[in-house]
C-alpha cells in the first residue's frame, strides 16, 4: 500500500507526520503542513508533531528521512528541518514501524 501511495504521489516517497505523544501518524498529504493540520484538528499538539518522508523501496535502516519544514522550531530547540533529537527520531521510528506493514 505504501509503495502504491508513493507511486501515485512523488514516485518513490510518501510524506508523513507523526505525533510522538499519541503514537499516531498522518500520511499521504501533498505537504507536511496538510498532514499537520489534520492531526491538529484532531487534538494533537504541534510540539509533538514531526514531519518525515518515507521511501518504501529503500532498506529498513534508510527508508525514514527526518526532513520537513514543520520540524523547524528554534523555540523548541530544533533549529533545522532535520529532527535533531535522537530520542525523538527513535520514537518516530518505533511508531512508523508499528503502523506500517510491508
Amino acid at each position: 500500500m505504501l509503495r502504491d501511495m508513493a507511486g501515485l504521489q512523488f514516485g518513490d516517497m510518501v510524506k508523513a507526520v507523526v505525533d510522538v505523544e499519541a503514537g499516531i501518524m498522518a500520511i499521504g498529504g501533498e505537504l507536511h503542513s496538510d498532514e499537520e493540520a489534520v492531526l491538529l484538528d484532531n487534538g494533537s499538539r504541534q510540539s509533538n508533531l514531526w514531519g518525515i518522508n518515507l521511501y518504501p523501496e529503500k532498506p529498513s535502516d534508510e527508508w525514514i528521512e527526518f526532513d520537513s519544514m514543520i520540524n523547524v522550531r528554534p523555540s523548541g530547540g530544533n533549529r533545522s528541518r532535520f529532527v535533531e533529537s535522537g530520542e525523538i527520531r527513535e520514537a518516530v521510528t518505533r511508531i512508523v514501524q508499528r503502523l506500517v506493514e510491508d
